[in-house]
């Protein structure tokens, strides 16, 4: 039940950043986010720019995530997999910051804080994973 559970609170992390991804995506105001800049953004682990005063969009993010995973196996696929997951998460972290405070409904503030619970004990678990098999 709980594996089942953590997909749920998965699908349902990305489903809801997706959202408030295209909701919050004409605002050009300054997100405070990890790897920053002064305009929003933040660095993927590939060295391109996302966010809001970036040139990737959220779809264009996925892919390029996706792209990197492609013809890897192995070490490279787990090294590649961790690093794009780590700013996936992180993203959707910063993202239910925002819901935390600019949120209308009650359950979309809920919502938020599972996520940031949730999002947070898996980017210290896949860091830890880093550490562990590739002295990162």
């Amino acid at each position: 039940m709980q594996k089942n559970t953590g997909i749920i609170i998965a699908v349902v992390t990305l489903v809801v950043g997706l959202g408030i991804g295209y909701q919050l995506g004409g605002n050009k105001a300054p997100v405070q986010v990890a790897n920053q800049n002064t305009q929003g953004t933040h660095m993927m682990p590939n060295g391109q720019m996302m966010g809001n005063g970036g040139s990737m969009s959220m779809a264009d993010t996925m892919t390029s995530m996706n792209a990197e995973l492609k013809g890897k196996t192995g070490d490279a696929f787990d090294q590649a997999f961790l690093a794009e997951m780590i700013v996936h998460h992180q993203g959707a972290v910063e993202m239910a910051q925002l819901a935390l405070t600019n949120a209308k409904h009650q359950e979309i503030k809920d919502l938020a804080n599972a996520i940031i619970t949730a999002q947070n004990k898996e980017i210290a678990e896949m860091k830890a994973w880093q550490k562990a098999w590739y002295n990162q």
